[in-house]
């Protein structure tokens, strides 16, 4: 379960120092370089943009790797996966608007300038800090089921177990708008209709296609027109995003008037005019056409909740997690089981510090795996799972020199695509969103006429009886996308995120280990080399390889990655899919804003 796509904003001693002298006896394809992530590249395709051997210039200050410094602000600050979109944020805010409108004005227009990633058709996950209740406040936007579609009809369309990724049957009611409404009826400064102008504006009259959303249009138009994918129809994601057979390139201007027409009806008739109305008839008949399961009723049922967050201590640090159904708590796991070594001593970028923390990660994945689903079906024992007791008994599990195999989940007491962006405004609130649907662009189902394509999250659900997580009508299923947050001595400090399914508790755990324990600044802290587990059990009830595969960016040092492969992790090479981060940093009278060169973003602040 793997996605690429989120919105925001040591010196080596003891056994590091036996891991790297130990690198020579590694095979020496361990000591190479992970392969850069494979790329389609046309015919004629100027061959010096593909030389791994060439790195990228020197900045005089800051971090090495660094791609840049962070933006900085004292009015307020911005930080999205695409430049317009922010610069829409930030015209939002000098317009008196509150970091909640710039963010709903920023999703919008992502939903338009990043359909590979997000949009109205599926959910979003909130964190925010609250100036006035001086606490960070939850929002859990995800939709459920349809409640026509049975247990049974999915198991009739599942294939070897899993259900498709692709077409009507994973469709869930999408909960971005609806997310939207709540926050702006508690929270907006300015009138709702002026929210969405900037992203009518852009969808009618067009913008230029960013290099990473041209990549991933051709590729979701490979995927959506290969037969083998089943999708029920296609003929509308070809008339919205093709034009003569083919997506826009980078730099071309792309226009959307279904989008803009959306766009309008919701900012003319408010949030519930996604769930009721023009909208809402579409949506029905659409899936009447098409043969799938979606109504009306399914859309007007559909309400967000107000979850408050969890929350855990790291070093001085308070990190905030959305509960289950989202992996929020993962990312709390993992940080908790981390605490119990001393990584600062183990070294930046050392095997032993990776080691470590993947270790952790494979332990807090299979309770992930076990617990994790939508708690009005089956409550999840939280705060064991949260517990330092807990996570110092799973740390006496790890070896510093192996792998720890089999792994299993602990046993509970018997008592008990995506965008990411971030948003801060003068009055101190600082906003954590994300926004997906879930892989890629979603099901490759497009409503007539509307623009938005509907998401694939139903994917998620396990199909083995007994399982937590198993598909039932009207259930919200398993979700990956999760805001990140964090509190220092009560005060807000650092709103982020990591988009990309199963790698976004291991990116932001990389992110506060990174600033924590190895004293990065924000900027460094994203562009830092990142590593990304795969394997063991998933929600769906799957199983993959348990000991799995550990890839690594082409920046961890050559020794680091000769250390791992001696432990024994299988080394799998970089693809692409580290996830993608923009961060808000909160400093006495100024904010710090950062995006990463994984993404077309920009951070700033005024």
């Amino acid at each position: 379960m793997r996605r690429r796509t989120f919105l925001a904003a040591l010196p080596t001693t003891g056994l590091a120092a036996g891991l790297t002298a130990g690198a020579a006896s590694a095979p020496a394809s361990a000591q190479e370089p992970p392969a850069k992530p494979a790329r389609r590249r046309p015919e004629g395709t100027n061959p010096n943009l593909d030389r791994p051997d060439v790195h990228s210039g020197d900045r005089i200050a800051g971090a090495t790797y660094a791609s840049r410094s962070a933006a900085w602000g004292v009015n307020g600050a911005a930080a999205t996966a695409h430049p317009l979109a922010t610069l829409a944020a930030i015209d939002i805010l000098r317009a008196g608007g509150s970091a909640v409108d710039a963010a709903i004005a920023a999703n919008a227009c992502l939903g338009f300038l990043e359909p590979i990633s997000c949009g109205v058709g599926g959910d979003c996950f909130v964190m925010l800090w609250d100036p006035k209740l001086k606490k960070v406040v939850g929002l859990n936007g995800s939709g459920r089921s349809p409640r026509a579609l049975t247990l049974e009809t999915v198991r009739s369309r599942a294939k070897n177990g899993r259900i498709p990724s692709y077409g009507a049957v994973p469709v869930s009611v999408p909960g971005a708008v609806a997310a939207w409404g709540d926050l702006h009826g508690r929270y907006g400064k300015l009138a709702w209709k002026d929210l969405f102008q900037p992203a009518i504006g852009m969808a009618t009259q067009g913008a230029p296609v960013s290099q990473n959303v041209a990549y991933y249009l051709a590729a979701s138009a490979r995927r959506f027109t290969n037969p083998a994918s089943n999708i029920e129809e296609i003929d509308n994601f070809l008339k919205v995003w093709t034009k003569d057979g083919k997506t826009p390139a980078e730099g071309e201007v792309f226009q959307n008037p279904g989008l803009a027409k959306t766009y309008d009806l919701i900012a003319t008739g408010g949030p519930r005019a996604f769930y009721e109305g023009e909208i809402a008839d579409t949506i029905e008949a659409y899936f009447k056409r098409i043969g799938g399961w979606m109504t009306k009723a399914d859309l007007a049922a559909h309400k967000s909740e107000w979850s408050p967050p969890l929350v855990t201590g790291y070093r001085g640090v308070d990190v905030y997690g959305l509960s289950p159904n989202s992996q929020g708590l993962s990312t709390l796991q993992l940080l908790n089981i981390l605490e119990n070594f001393d990584v600062k001593a183990m070294g930046f970028q050392s095997a032993a510090a990776i080691h470590h923390a993947v270790e952790a990660k494979r332990l807090a994945y299979e309770d992930r795996a076990r617990y994790f689903a939508d708690p009005a079906f089956s409550p999840a024992p939280l705060e064991w799972l949260n517990s330092k007791a807990y996570a110092a008994e799973r740390a006496k599990l790890i070896r510093p020199d192996r792998i720890l195999d089999p792994i299993y989940p602990g046993q509970a007491p018997s008592h008990g695509d995506t965008t990411y962006f971030t948003v801060a405004d003068k009055d101190g609130m600082m906003v954590s969103i994300i926004q997906s649907n879930y892989r890629g662009m979603g099901s490759g189902l497009s409503p007539d006429g509307l623009g938005f394509m509907f998401q694939d999250r139903g994917e998620l659900f396990a199909l083995t009886d007994g399982h937590p997580n198993i598909f039932a009508p009207g259930k919200r299923p398993f979700q990956t996308i999760i805001p990140g947050f964090a509190v220092k001595d009560g005060k807000p400090w650092l709103s982020f995120g990591v988009m990309g399914g199963d790698m976004q508790p291991q990116g932001q755990a990389q992110i506060i280990s990174n600033m924590v324990d190895f004293g990065l600044d924000l900027q460094a802290a994203g562009d830092s080399p990142r590593w990304h587990h795969e394997g063991g059990m998933e929600p769906t009830g799957e199983q993959l390889d348990v000991q799995g595969i550990l890839r690594l960016e082409t920046g961890v040092p050559a020794a680091t990655q000769a250390a791992l492969a001696k432990i024994g992790w299988k080394l799998g090479a970089s693809d692409g899919g580290f996830g993608g981060y923009q961060a808000i940093e909160r400093w006495p009278g100024r904010y710090a804003a950062a995006t990463e060169m994984r993404k077309d973003g920009v951070a700033l602040a005024y």
